[in-house]
């Protein structure tokens, strides 16, 4: 349980610095990306343990799998609590983009505030690691320069797998848009979780660019490049996707509905026909 109790007062010190950090920088609304910025490095930071929990606590901890799936629920629970509007995925920032929701300019400062506050959170996490508190995180820590990565299968197959997870989680999210938050957020959450688990053995179904690069794309086994088909490309394939699929458009592309008929509001009455026909 010395693990365990390590790992939450961990998870605790990361929520709170990034609470911190997005109290603040609201005083600003110039800065408002900065909030990405806090909710990307929370949600990197927590994630980075509960992969630590899953490699190394499972036979070195005595935690099972059902207490690391419930860590990575409650986990994704408090950070959709915590971060308010800002998701920390740049595939959502896109996607607000694509919808005319948002200005290129404030898109990229979004997306660059994302991957920062990734590798920020990678940073938090090896520092912890080198405190080695438990025997743990002291064989994270001999591991961490030699991490074991997410993605288990080849390049086709994850990027087809990553692709399928994105467009079901964003379908979610583009229905649950205007639904309270009180039931938006524990349904994504537990997608999240069900996806992760399901997809441990091709990729671990990430969906997000900015979490991936933090959590393997410095594990050896596959080059930049091939990283970046799986975890990026596919993550902005599957929102394109499952907004086209939504919406029946792009609107940022294309005005006219691609996919849908769209029938017209108002009908006129058959009396008002037959008197023009008459006419």
């Amino acid at each position: 349980m010395s693990g365990l109790n390590a790992s939450l007062g961990y998870f605790l010190a990361v929520v709170i610095f990034a609470t911190l950090v997005r109290t603040l920088f609201n005083k600003w609304p110039r800065l408002h990306f900065m909030a990405e910025f806090a909710s990307s490095f929370m949600l990197v930071a927590c994630w980075l343990e509960v992969q630590t929990i899953v490699e190394v606590g499972e036979w070195a901890g005595g935690l099972g799998p059902d207490v690391t799936a419930t860590m990575l629920l409650v986990v994704l629970l408090t950070h959709g609590v915590i971060s308010g509007g800002a998701s920390g995925n740049p595939s959502l920032a896109v996607q607000k983009f694509l919808q005319l929701e948002d200005s290129a300019l404030s898109t990229l400062l979004t997306v660059a505030a994302q991957f920062l506050g990734s590798h920020a959170g990678l940073l938090a996490a090896g520092f912890y690691w080198r405190l080695e508190l438990t025997d743990m995180h002291m064989i994270k820590n001999l591991m961490s320069s030699e991490c074991t990565t997410s993605l288990q299968v080849p390049v086709l197959q994850g990027f087809s797998t990553e692709c399928i997870c994105a467009i079901v989680f964003h379908l979610l999210c583009l229905s649950l848009k205007r639904r309270s938050a009180l039931i938006g957020l524990p349904l994504v959450a537990l997608l999240r979780t069900l996806l992760s688990h399901s997809a441990r053995r091709y990729t671990s179904a990430f969906m997000n660019p900015s979490l991936a690069y933090g959590l393997t794309f410095l594990c050896p086994g596959f080059t930049f490049t091939e990283y970046a088909v799986v975890y990026w490309l596919s993550s902005f394939t599957g929102m394109t996707l499952a907004l086209l699929l939504y919406m029946g458009h792009i609107p940022r592309m294309f005005a006219k509905n691609l996919l849908y008929f769209q029938k017209t509001r108002f009908r006129v009455p058959k009396g008002d026909k037959a008197e023009k026909k008459k006419l």
